[in-house]
């Protein structure tokens, strides 16, 4: 049953894009420059895509803890230390009252259809993933209902095992899966995810194509 009266929240982890810094495996295929881009526009396409839509209140969580200021139309909240584990259960403990739903930066084809097939999911399990083919996951949703369950500890973080560790810790909560998508972290994945579902828009499309085409030019 849904949760009646309470806001959805939908959370966009990243890291703060800046040159020379994160997306290391993706810079050594593509260029420190094509990395930056792509971490910049798909940070800022998800929020144009996912932002404004009233079933949901579109929050920024930020490594460094301090909002993206190029991005508008996302409230900022802060992800805080340790490992992914610890950043995202401080959030799903902090948020106000109502399921929260938390998607990383890296997934260029999460679309508001994907988001709503997930708090629906919530609407009868207490959790919901969606796989990434690499073996982490590019979202983790949960209902926080009747109470809170963080499936964290232990997880081998950026490995193919992440999924199926967090899958094991929930012990007797209920969980769904939504389909898999490519999580962009290498060259490789980001020329599979261009193969793939792709933003609708012509333009994204077109400067994906450009990242990937980068250091082959």
């Amino acid at each position: 049953m849904a949760d009646r009266g309470l806001r959805r929240h939908l959370v966009i982890f990243a890291r703060r894009p800046q040159l020379g810094v994160g997306k290391r495996r993706l810079a050594k295929d593509v260029g420190d420059i094509a990395a930056w881009r792509f971490a910049r526009f798909t940070l800022g396409g998800l929020v144009r895509r996912l932002g404004g839509d009233k079933r949901w209140i579109l929050w920024q969580a930020i490594s460094p803890d301090r909002p993206a200021d190029w991005v508008r139309g996302a409230r900022a909240i802060g992800q805080g230390g340790g490992d992914l584990g610890a950043r995202m259960g401080r959030v799903f403990r902090t948020l106000p009252r109502g399921p929260v739903v938390i998607i990383g930066s890296d997934t260029p084809a999460v679309s508001p259809i994907d988001v709503a097939q997930a708090f629906r999911a919530l609407g009868r399990s207490d959790t919901v993933f969606g796989p990434a083919e690499d073996g982490g996951y590019w979202l983790i949703g949960m209902r926080r209902r009747p109470r809170l369950v963080l499936p964290f500890d232990s997880v081998r973080w950026s490995s193919p095992h992440a999924l199926a560790d967090t899958l094991r810790n929930l012990g007797a909560a209920s969980h769904v899966l939504l389909q898999r998508l490519v999580d962009v972290d290498d060259g490789p994945s980001l020329k599979r995810a261009m193969a793939g579902r792709l933003p609708r828009s012509e333009a994204d499309a077109v400067k994906l194509c450009d990242l990937a085409v980068k250091k082959d030019s």
